[in-house]
């Protein structure tokens, strides 16, 4: 995954920087969001880097499974060359840095928060706000819930990871007690 996303990631800044220069990055974030939901799956994956297709052919059958989706001939002339530079594959992770680009750009953050327990409407709107505080960006605040934790919370907030969950601390004490 490491070697994917530097592969991906002169990509998705020259895609980003085009983007914001024509003021097309939501049409350009929809159409790579697509075109990586076809590449994901494990069929579409395989039939576009058959050795027998050529690099045309893997670019036109994504093109024809988005649809709509992609629009414009900039969006397009880029799947093309992905396809020249044998790089289709890593449309995923193109994708996923160009949603981190946008977010940069507008100064918001996609945070998803784990807790043992549902959280009220109140819990989020704190833990929104001291969030947008510490980390001074938008929060967009995604939670779900793993009984597994047994208590507490995992918040993942771009690259960090805070784990105040009882599963967690436990994990920690087991590790120094082992150690």
């Amino acid at each position: 995954m490491a070697q994917s996303m530097t592969l991906a990631r002169p990509y998705a800044r020259a895609a980003f920087e085009k983007a914001k220069q024509d003021g097309s990055i939501d049409q350009w974030s929809t159409a790579l969001l697509s075109l990586a939901s076809y590449v994901e799956q494990d069929q579409v994956r395989d039939f576009i880097v058959h050795p027998g297709l050529s690099q045309d052919a893997q670019a036109e059958t994504l093109l024809q499974l988005s649809g709509d989706d992609v629009r414009g001939d900039e969006i397009t002339n880029f799947l093309s060359m992905l396809a020249q530079n044998d790089r289709l594959v890593v449309l995923p992770e193109i994708s996923a840095l160009f949603e981190q680009h946008k977010a940069e750009q507008e100064q918001s953050l996609d945070v998803s928060v784990t807790s043992a327990f549902e959280l009220s409407d109140q819990e989020k709107e704190t833990l929104a706000s001291a969030l947008k505080t510490k980390l001074n960006k938008n929060i967009q605040l995604t939670t779900t819930v793993d009984k597994a934790l047994i208590g507490g919370v995992v918040i993942h907030a771009g690259d960090m990871t805070i784990d105040g969950s009882v599963r967690g601390r436990l994990q920690k004490l087991s590790e120094t007690m082992g150690s």
